[in-house]
C-alpha cells in the first residue's frame, strides 16, 4: 500500500526536531541546531529518519517546517537594513509607542529601543482620513525623490505605513511601484497588506518587523528549497504560521512576520489533538524545550487565539516591554526557561533562572562543549532525572563532572553544595512557569485545579509531575512523541490563512451590505491563498468580529457563523456581543451603542478527524528491574526511583512514583505523589494518588 509521507521539522534554539510519518507509524530524532546554517541540521536529521524508516529522502512527498529564526532575528536584532516610510508628522510613533509605562513606579524604566533607528525612518507628504478619503494626495515625483535620496543608502528592505492606509492602500501601492521600478533588488513590506488594521503603532511596528527579517527568511527559504532539493528531496514544503495553520512556502517569504511563533504554535495543535482523542475540554498544554517554555489554555479542543502578541520582551517578560506584533496568533504565555537557560545569583543573593540559554552552541556545562555556566539541563542531571549516557539516545554524552562543577560555582556565594544548589535551580525554573501559568489562567477567568495538563518538548516531561504539584492540577498526559510534540503537530494542521481588515461601523449606523460584500472579500482573499498550498481540499470559513461599547478602548472576539455572515443584522450581532461580554465581565452596560473595529476571516482546510480513544486496557503492575538515585523537592530528600523504558510499558500498565521513564527524547519524572499508567495509544497518564 502506498502511504503518503510526510516529514514535520522544528527548528528550536537548541534542537531541531524532526519527524517523518509514513501511514500511523513515525520515525524521529533531534540534532543540534546548527545557526549558521539552520538547513544543516535538516539535512542531518532527514538523512537520519529515513534511515530509520528504511526509505531514500526523495520518497517524502510533503515536508511541513516550523521555526524560530524568525523570533531570533528580532530579538537578536539580526535582520535586514531596513527604512520605514510613513506620513509627513509620524516619523517617530514607532519610538513614541502608546506612551504607556508598563511599570509604572520604576524611575529608572528603560523603554526597548525600535527597531529602527530615526536616521532610517522618512516621510512623504499624504494623508487619508479615518474613513479612507484623500485628505492631502500622494505626488509621484516626491515618491520618486525620496527613491533617488534612499537609494544610495543601501537599504536591503522597506517597510511603508502611512496613516489610516487599512482603509485606502493606493498610496502605499503608488510607493511600492515606484520603488520597484526605482530600486528593483530592495524588498518592500506595506502595512496594508501586512496588517491591514487600526492602531497605528502595532501596524507600523508590525510591518517593519516583517521587512527587517524579509531578507533574511527569504534567503533561509530559498537555500532550504534548494538543499533539499540536492538531497532528491523536490516535494512541496510548507510553513507553519502563528495562528496554527499551514501556509505555502512563498506566503511565507512574502509574510515572514507571521512564522514568529511557529513552533510553539505547532505545539498547541498537537496538544488540542490529545484533548480531542482523550475527549477533554479543559487542557492546559505545557512546552517545554532547550531555550523557552511555553503554556498554552485549551478549551473545547481549541487553542486560544489573540490579535496581537509581543516579542522580545526586555523587563522580566512583563507585558508591555516587547515589540508588539498585530497578526493572528495563538495566545500563548513564553518565559525563558528551558534546559539550556542560565542560572546566576542576583545581588540580593537569589537564584536567578534565564531568559539568557546557552543554547547549542556551546549548551550547557554538562556537554562538553565549552559552556561553563549552569543550566536547567545540569540540575536536571545532577538531581538524577537524567541518564547521562543515553541522552539523547545516547547521541550527546553528558558529564556529570563539568555539571558539578558548574552547580557548586553557582552554590559557591549561598554556601551550597551542588546538590542543594541544583535542587535550587530547579525550584526556581519549576516555580516560575507555575507562576505564569496562574497569571495566563486569572488573566483568561479560568481555574486551574479543573484542568488536565499536557506536556511535551525535550525538557517538559522532566519538569511536568512538579509543575502539576504546584499548581494542583491532579492529571497530567504525556504524550507519545512528547519529546518532538511540535513537529508532530505541524503534521496535524490544517492549510489555513486568516484575513483581517479595520472597517469602523456603529451598531447603529449598520449596514449590512457593505457587512456582507466586506466578509464576501475577506473570505475570497484568505480562501486564495489557501489555495496556493491545495488546489482541491474542501475550504470553510470561520468568522469574527472585534466589538465594544463606545468610548472603550479595547475590543472582544465575538464568533459568527456562516448563516450570520451571509445574512448579518443589527440585532444578532448585538446579542452575540452582550452574551459574551456579560460571561466575561459579569454584566452588560445599558444606553451605550456598541462598534465593531476589526473584522476577520480564518479560511481552512478540514483538520484531520481525531478518534476518541477507546482505553479497555487492564490494568497490571509494570516490574522495572533497574532503579536510579533521584531528588524528590516535594519530600526534599533523595529517594530511589525505578527506571523503565517506555517501549517496555504495555497497555495498561502502572507504576508507581518516584519511577523515571526513559525514551530517546526525553525521560518522564514521576513524582512519589502520583502515579503512571500506559494507555493504548501509549500516551503515559499521571495521576495524584489520593492518601
Amino acid at each position: 500500500m502506498q502511504h503518503n509521507i510526510r516529514l514535520g521539522v522544528d527548528i528550536g534554539g537548541t534542537f531541531t526536531d524532526v519527524v517523518l510519518e509514513i501511514g500511523s507509524d513515525q520515525f524521529s530524532t533531534k540534532v543540534l541546531t546548527t545557526y549558521a546554517a539552520p538547513e544543516n541540521a535538516i539535512i542531518d536529521g532527514m538523512h537520519q529518519v529515513c534511515a530509520k524508516a528504511g526509505i531514500t529522502p526523495g520518497a517524502i512527498s510533503q515536508i511541513i517546517h516550523g521555526t524560530t529564526l524568525a523570533t531570533n532575528a528580532l530579538i537578536e536584532r539580526r535582520g535586514a537594513k531596513t527604512a520605514l516610510i510613513t506620513t509627513e508628522g509620524f516619523r517617530d510613533v514607532i519610538e513614541m509607542r502608546t506612551e504607556s509605562r508598563f511599570e509604572q513606579y520604576d524611575l529608572n524604566l528603560q523603554l526597548p529601543e525600535p527597531l529602527l533607528p530615526r536616521q532610517h525612518r522618512f516621510t512623504l507628504s499624504e494623508r487619508m482620513d479615518a474613513q479612507g478619503r484623500v485628505l492631502i494626495a500622494l505626488e509621484r515625483a516626491d515618491v520618486e525623490a525620496l527613491a533617488d535620496q534612499i537609494a544610495p543608502m543601501g537599504f536591503d528592505s522597506i517597510a511603508v505605513g502611512l496613516i489610516h492606509a487599512y482603509l485606502n492602500d493606493a498610496h502605499e501601492q503608488m510607493i511600492r511601484d515606484v520603488f520597484a521600478q526605482k530600486l528593483p533588488d530592495v524588498m518592500v513590506s506595506i502595512s496594508s497588506e501586512v496588517s491591514p488594521q487600526m492602531r497605528e503603532y502595532e501596524r507600523f511596528n508590525t510591518t517593519v518587523a516583517n521587512a527587517y527579517i524579509k531578507p533574511l527568511m527569504k534567503s533561509y527559504l530559498g537555500r532550504l528549497k534548494g538543499r533539499l532539493a540536492e538531497e532528491g528531496t523536490a516535494c512541496p514544503i510548507f510553513l507553519m504560521h502563528s495562528g496554527g495553520g499551514i501556509i505555502s512556502l512563498e506566503s511565507a517569504a512574502e509574510f515572514p512576520v507571521r512564522l514568529v511563533e511557529s513552533g510553539p504554535a505547532g505545539g498547541a495543535v498537537f496538544a488540542a489533538n490529545i484533548a480531542a482523542r482523550y475527549n477533554l475540554d479543559k487542557v492546559l498544554s505545557f512546552d517545554m524545550g532547550g531555550t523557552t517554555a511555553k503554556i498554552c489554555l485549551i478549551k473545547d479542543q481549541t487553542p486560544k487565539t489573540a490579535r496581537v502578541f509581543e516579542v522580545a520582551r526586555t523587563y522580566r517578560f512583563k507585558k508591555g516591554s516587547g515589540m508588539p506584533i498585530s497578526i493572528p496568533v495563538i495566545d500563548m504565555v513564553e518565559i525563558g526557561a528551558g534546559g539550556g537557560s542560565l542560572a546566576h545569583v542576583d545581588a540580593m543573593r537569589q537564584i536567578r533562572v534565564g531568559p539568557e540559554s546557552a543554547g547549542s552552541e556551546p549548551g550547557p556545562a554538562c556537554y562538553g562543549r565549552g559552556g561553563q555556566r549552569p543550566a536547567v539541563t545540569d540540575a536536571d542531571l545532577t538531581l538524577g532525572k537524567l541518564d547521562p549516557d543515553n541522552f539523547a539516545g545516547g547521541s550527546i554524552p553528558l558529564h556529570m563532572d563539568a555539571a558539578a562543577t558548574a552547580l557548586s560555582d553557582l552554590g559557591a556565594p549561598l554556601d551550597m553544595d551542588a546538590l542543594t544548589a541544583a535542587h535550587g535551580l530547579a525550584e526556581v525554573v519549576d516555580e516560575n512557569m507555575a507562576n505564569a501559568a496562574r497569571v495566563h489562567a486569572v488573566e483568561n477567568g479560568e481555574d486551574l485545579a479543573d484542568y488536565t495538563m499536557i506536556a511535551f518538548g525535550g525538557a517538559a516531561p522532566l519538569h511536568a509531575g512538579r509543575l502539576c504539584e504546584k499548581l494542583g492540577v491532579q492529571r497530567l498526559l504525556v504524550p507519545t512523541g512528547a519529546g518532538v510534540g511540535s513537529a508532530i503537530g505541524f503534521l496535524r494542521a490544517p492549510f489555513s490563512f486568516e484575513a483581517t481588515r479595520s472597517v469602523y461601523m456603529k451598531l447603529s449606523d449598520f449596514a449590512p451590505s457593505t457587512v456582507k460584500a466586506l466578509l464576501s472579500d475577506m473570505e475570497t482573499e484568505a480562501t486564495g491563498f489557501v489555495r496556493t498550498c491545495d488546489a482541491s481540499a474542501e475550504i470553510h470559513a470561520e468568522y469574527k468580529v472585534y466589538m465594544r461599547y463606545t468610548g472603550q478602548g479595547w475590543e472582544i472576539p465575538i464568533s459568527l457563523t456562516r448563516a450570520q455572515a451571509i445574512a448579518p443584522d443589527t440585532e444578532t450581532f448585538q446579542a452575540l456581543f452582550e452574551a459574551d461580554y456579560a460571561a466575561l465581565f459579569g454584566r452588560t452596560v445599558a444606553g451605550m451603542d456598541i462598534e465593531i473595529t476589526v473584522w476577520a476571516v480564518n479560511a481552512t482546510t478540514e483538520a484531520a478527524q481525531v478518534d476518541a480513544l477507546a482505553d479497555t486496557a487492564e490494568q497490571t503492575h509494570a516490574q522495572s528491574t533497574a532503579s536510579r538515585r533521584l531528588f524528590d523537592p516535594a519530600l526534599s530528600k533523595v529517594v530511589d526511583a525505578a527506571v523503565i523504558a517506555r517501549a517496555d510499558l504495555a497497555p495498561g500498565a502502572t507504576i508507581p512514583g518516584p519511577a523515571l521513564i526513559t525514551e530517546d527524547e526525553t525521560t518522564i519524572v514521576v513524582p512519589s505523589s502520583r502515579q503512571a499508567t500506559a494507555r493504548t495509544d501509549g500516551t503515559i497518564d499521571i495521576n495524584e494518588v489520593k492518601a
